[in-house]
């Protein structure tokens, strides 16, 4: 069990792990994420609805984000993703100063988490094997669309 403050993470990534297996069902990009405020209450949820939506910027933690509203300030809450944060989603965390990171996995894709770091995010990366296994699945079933999500080229 990893514990964040005064909660457990991989609690907080059960959430995030529900949306990610709604996008997948929906023919979507498995990731899914959450903001949370300190005590583990859900402000917003959400996952990757690119393909659904039709609109590349909506982005599991971007959607999580605009589910949660609008609050004065940022900095007591934890957004909680299946997957590390793209530059896209990192960015979001950065630029509205949200307190705290939770990572389900960085082996498939590593993003933004150490930058984030850097500038004062608390992160924790949890390592999870339902995390880990579903992008793996996803990465070999679906190159194309998972290079379309991250921006890059197949290799």
């Amino acid at each position: 069990m990893v514990s964040t403050g005064a909660v457990d993470a991989a609690v907080l990534l059960a959430v995030a792990i529900e949306e990610a297996k709604a996008g997948l069902a929906e023919g979507g990009v498995p990731i899914g994420a959450a903001l949370f405020d300190r005590s583990g209450t859900v402000l917003g949820r959400g996952r990757n609805r690119r393909v659904q939506d039709g609109d590349p910027s909506m982005h599991a933690e971007t959607s999580a984000f605009r589910a949660a509203g609008r609050r004065p300030g940022y900095a007591d809450t934890i957004m909680v993703t299946t997957l590390s944060p793209c530059w896209y989603c990192s960015g979001l965390v950065r630029q509205f100063g949200i307190g705290e990171l939770i990572v389900g996995e960085n082996r498939t894709f590593h993003g933004g988490q150490d930058w984030l770091a850097e500038h004062g995010v608390r992160v924790t990366t949890v390592d999870d094997p339902v995390c880990v296994a579903m992008m793996t699945e996803f990465v070999a079933a679906r190159p194309e669309l998972w290079f379309e999500d991250i921006g890059g080229e197949p290799a």
